[in-house]
Parts: structure tokens; C-alpha cells; sequence
């Protein structure tokens, strides 16, 4: 097995969460010091000048980052007004984090059931959302807040003038209509016998 491949999808997959060397190690069964290694050459082969990314350790875990002499492409795409607009995956993240900041990724993750790394990279980029501090869950993970930017943005003066959303009577509307089809359907077997 590849394991510098493996070692690879396990920090693209982490994001901005990034992953320990202890992680590390208990993933892929090998020691310290092969980690250690693993991670020197990988980190040597994005060094090359061909590519886009390098390995950063930063917050006590190794995270895949962009090269910072590519920083001016990256402002270009960002500002581009073409890419400007919101995808309708970016509105979702951005609604969920609105409604339950502070948020984890993993929490926003099982909230939309897909993965949302690279939308909260580009709601960060845009200056939408921030990082608000850490979680106390294991692993210490980011929490996420919308900023001031993601006010003006939708015209809203405070995160109080968002749309109410009452979750609670929809859930109770639910069961009462699989509460009703249950009966009803007990009702057509009594009639049968």
C-alpha cells in the first residue's frame, strides 16, 4: 500500500482541521518516526516548484495549504465577478452556520449530510464567515460565526432581523401526520376483518 498517497487523502480530507502526528500514526498502524518520514516526504514533494500546495503544521497539526507566492491568483479568482456569486451548496452552509453558530465543520457536515470543506474555504475567502474559536469536542475543533461582511451582504442590520424558522412545529406537524397515516391505515385493516 501507498501509504504517502494514503497520508495525502487523510490531509485533504481533514481541510483546515488538519491532523495530528498521533492521528496519524493510529490510522496508519506505523510508529513516530515513520510518520515522521512519511511526512518529510511528502511535504518534499510539494516543494516542488510544479505544485499548489505544501504541508504547514499549524495549531499542533499538519494541514495541506496553498503556496503563499500564489496568493495573488488565488485574490484574482476571489474578486473575479464571475466567481463572486453564492452556490446554492455556499447559501446552504451559510444558512446553517447563521442558525447554529458557533459551528463545527463535522457539525455542518452532518447537518447537510455532504462534506463542506471546500464552501467554508470559500466563505472564509469571501470574508463571510470566521473562525470564532475552538470546540471543547476532542480534537479541539474550529467553531464558525458569520461576520459583519455576511450582514451587509444580505442587508440585515443584526443576526436578530434573519428569517424566524419555528423547526419545532414543523417536527410535531410530522408526527401528527405519521401518527394520522398510521391510524388511518389500522382503520382499514379493522374494516377488512
Amino acid at each position: 500500500m501507498n501509504l504517502e498517497g494514503v497520508l495525502e487523502g487523510l490531509l485533504f480530507i481533514q481541510g483546515d482541521e488538519g491532523i495530528t502526528l498521533e492521528n496519524i500514526c493510529n490510522i496508519l498502524e506505523i510508529t513516530i518516526d515513520e510518520a515522521k518520514e512519511l511526512l518529510l516526504k511528502l511535504k518534499k514533494n510539494y516543494e516542488e516548484t510544479n505544485r499548489g500546495l505544501r504541508i504547514r503544521y499549524l495549531g499542533n497539526a499538519f494541514k495541506l495549504t496553498t503556496k503563499e507566492e500564489h496568493r495573488l491568483y488565488y485574490q484574482k479568482l476571489l474578486t473575479d465577478e464571475e466567481n463572486n456569486g453564492l452556490s446554492p451548496a455556499a447559501l446552504e452552509v451559510l444558512a446553517i452556520i447563521a442558525y447554529n453558530e458557533p459551528i463545527t465543520r463535522a457539525e455542518i457536515d452532518e447537518i447537510r449530510g455532504l462534506a463542506s470543506d471546500y464552501t467554508i474555504r470559500k466563505l472564509l475567502a469571501k470574508g463571510l464567515i470566521k473562525e470564532v474559536g475552538k470546540s471543547t469536542m476532542p480534537g479541539r475543533p474550529n467553531l464558525y460565526g458569520t461576520t459583519h461582511e455576511f450582514l451587509d451582504y444580505f442587508g440585515l442590520a443584526t443576526k436578530e432581523d434573519l428569517p424566524k424558522i419555528d423547526f419545532e412545529s414543523k417536527e410535531i406537524e410530522n408526527e401528527q401526520e405519521l401518527f394520522t397515516s398510521i391510524y388511518k391505515e389500522d382503520e382499514k385493516r379493522l374494516e377488512k376483518v
